[in-house]
């Protein structure tokens, strides 16, 4: 009994052992882009065809280069809602009529927007294509817009609104939009999704939906020559509207130097609130998607905040327990990027957290980062990158995005290259000439984490707002 107890004794231990060791990464397997090709119809729109043989499912995708960007603070939110109005009815279709035919097809249909551009995508079986882009030409082309249609998903995006409103990290992402970025939700506020009407919407359509600043994506079994036939067929006629002129987003630069790490601490107090959230917030002007600061800071964002290894996430949730997840991210607009770390934890730890996030972003600005972290936080971002290929609807998002940042598809064979060239020393000098100068801001119950955050920031100006009080649709943010 004994010799048997001590072999599953060494048994058990050499198992603990390998869950300790941690393996190296081992090398940059290379992603497989088939090739592209590209040609522009007589109307100016570009088609791009990716044939992956092998592959039943056909995506095409329309994207248009603008979004939430170009629209104004007032109407905060049109975009959104003019890009989910497309499939809502045409002028031959209603919105069930749609949703049926394309299930009778057994596709799938969607439309949105973000900050940069919107889209429509359609997916079905190669042999259901040629009807299948006969109802979704019509949905790009001839949406109707009916009011009844707008009243319904106006409803449906408040009540939306109201619930998330009510979550604290959404909140605070909310506020961040407009204290922050100097941009406005892009979603929409009450105020703005209220006031947003049936000419609101098809202005904005006719303004900024127009072949030469679109691009029609094919991906999957299917012949450049056929895609390009079928491009000509059902979007060759569309015409852009007379006048040319396209909105400018919004937003102010903000100089680097030698700054505090934070500016500005603002609380959003939300009574009762069962959490809290945490989030450090810097807009980062001019760094851009289309220069090579966008890999740098991609592989600064992977060892802070970028998964669950991260030293956020490390320190934050693995060591101390504080809550089930902290990262960061960067959200890319064309001439900018914005920043944001959001942790939500207890309101109790609320000022900890807070306290934790300035001193990880400390160490990133004041030390170089090893080559033994350095290595897996890139092959993190390699393999996120190559898992983002591995169906026709994520190639063809990922060319959507290349061509409203007017990148170039080499872009995709030479990512990773990209990635494997950033050094250590330029991590740390992208942090210390960036990550400086943000802004905090912290939305919970006030009355638990009170003294304990006038405690910690005893000598920083901390603005408190009441959560009902918001204002940003207006011009002044209050």
């Amino acid at each position: 009994m004994f010799i048997r107890n001590l072999a599953l004794l060494f048994i058990l231990s050499t198992a603990i052992e390998a869950q300790v060791m941690i393996p190296e990464p081992g090398p940059s397997r290379p992603v497989a882009i088939p090739p592209i090709t590209q040609t522009k119809l007589a109307n100016g729109l570009t088609v791009r065809v990716v044939r992956k043989t092998g592959s039943p499912l056909i995506t095409t995708r329309l994207v248009v280069a603008n979004g939430a960007g170009v629209e104004s603070r007032q109407k905060a939110g049109l975009a959104s809602l003019t890009a989910t109005m497309l499939t809502k009815g045409t002028k031959r279709r209603t919105a069930t009529e749609i949703a049926e035919s394309v299930e009778f097809l057994g596709g799938s249909i969607a439309s949105g927007a973000g900050w940069n551009g919107s889209f429509a995508a359609i997916t079905v079986t190669s042999d259901k294509l040629s009807q299948a882009l006969a109802i979704f030409a019509d949905v790009a082309l001839n949406p109707k817009f009916a009011k009844d249609e707008l009243d319904l998903l106006r409803t449906q995006t408040l009540d939306g609104l109201t619930y998330n409103l009510k979550q604290p990290s959404f909140l605070a992402g909310f506020v961040a939009s407009r204290y922050s970025f100097d941009e406005h939700p892009a979603g929409g506020t009450k105020a703005s999704i209220s006031s947003i009407n049936v000419p609101d919407i098809a202005g904005f359509y006719q303004q900024n939906y127009r072949p030469d600043s679109s691009i029609l994506i094919f991906t999957g079994d299917i012949d450049a020559g056929l895609a390009n036939s079928l491009a000509k067929r059902h979007f060759g006629r569309w015409r852009s509207p007379r006048s040319d002129a396209i909105g400018k987003g919004v937003g102010t630069s903000i100089g680097k130097g030698q700054v505090p790490l934070y500016r500005r601490i603002m609380v959003v107090d939300l009574p009762r609130s069962g959490q809290a959230a945490v989030m450090y917030a810097k807009r980062l002007y001019p760094i851009q998607r289309a220069t090579p600061s966008f890999f740098t800071a991609s592989v600064f964002n992977s060892i802070f905040g970028g998964g669950y290894s991260s030293r956020l996430n490390t320190e934050i949730r693995i060591k101390r327990g504080l809550s089930y997840g902290a990262g960061s991210s960067f959200a890319w607009r064309r001439s900018s990027t914005n920043f944001a770390a959001t942790i939500q934890t207890k309101n109790e730890s609320a000022a900890e957290v807070a306290d934790l996030v300035l001193a990880e972003l400390k160490r990133m600005v004041d030390t170089d980062t090893g080559e033994s972290e350095l290595v897996p936080r890139k092959a993190v971002i390699i393999g996120g990158f190559g898992r983002n290929f591995e169906t026709g609807s994520q190639l063809a998002a990922a060319l959507g995005d290349l061509f409203v940042y007017a990148l170039p598809t080499s872009d995709l064979n030479s990512f990773i290259g990209d990635v494997n060239r950033v050094t250590a020393e330029q991590v740390r000098e992208f942090a210390t000439g960036n990550m400086r100068g943000g802004d905090l801001i912290i939305v919970g119950d006030y009355s638990v984490f009170k003294d304990d955050l006038a405690k910690r920031f005893s000598t920083a100006r901390i603005d408190v707002v009441a959560a009902d009080s918001l204002t940003l649709s207006g011009a002044e943010f209050k």
